[in-house]
């Protein structure tokens, strides 16, 4: 198992379990209002992990670092291939490279070097992680980019079309 963050927090491996929260008794409230902006964004499991420690990083040149919205939810391309969860977004932090800033080297290593030589990225941190009651099935070839939507719209959409379909891209 590694660690991140001087040592505070270590990493468990992504497993299939991760999917089960929303049947945890300490989840958090699916209560966030209905109408607020949600940006949807594709994380693979190194990056999903790191949205469970409470943070997400995009390029600074990417139009999501830039766009209106007060939560994110998060598009899982394994082990489940699905939206499963959202979080209200409390603070949008710049950093460069090698800067102090809520990454680590290791963060830069996963995250950002396979996508991108961008030097300065935009860190989106937030609250806990919160599960959708019915997780927004594949049934597209994934999410590309980002898409802005509702929260009502991902409590109601079975599917990734039927979001797209009520969603920005």
């Amino acid at each position: 198992m590694g660690t991140s963050r001087a040592g505070i927090y270590p990493r468990s491996p992504p497993s299939a379990d991760m999917d089960l929260d929303r049947f945890a008794a300490d989840a958090p409230a699916d209560d966030a209002p209905g109408g607020a902006r949600v940006c949807v964004v594709a994380t693979r499991p190194d990056t999903f992990e790191r949205c469970r420690e409470g943070f997400y990083p995009a390029p600074r040149s990417y139009d999501r670092t830039r766009a209106d919205f007060e939560y994110m939810a998060f598009y899982r391309t394994a082990p489940v291939s699905a939206i499963t969860h959202y979080a209200r977004v409390t603070a949008r932090t710049e950093q460069a490279r090698g800067e102090p800033g809520p990454m680590d080297e290791e963060d830069w290593e996963a995250l950002i070097d396979p996508f991108s030589e961008e030097r300065v990225v935009v860190v989106f941190e937030f609250d806990e992680l919160v599960p959708l009651d019915s997780p927004v099935e594949n049934d597209l070839n994934g999410v590309r980019g980002a898409w802005y939507c509702t929260v009502d719209d991902l409590r109601e959409a079975a599917t990734l079309s039927g979001l797209r379909e009520r969603s920005e891209t």
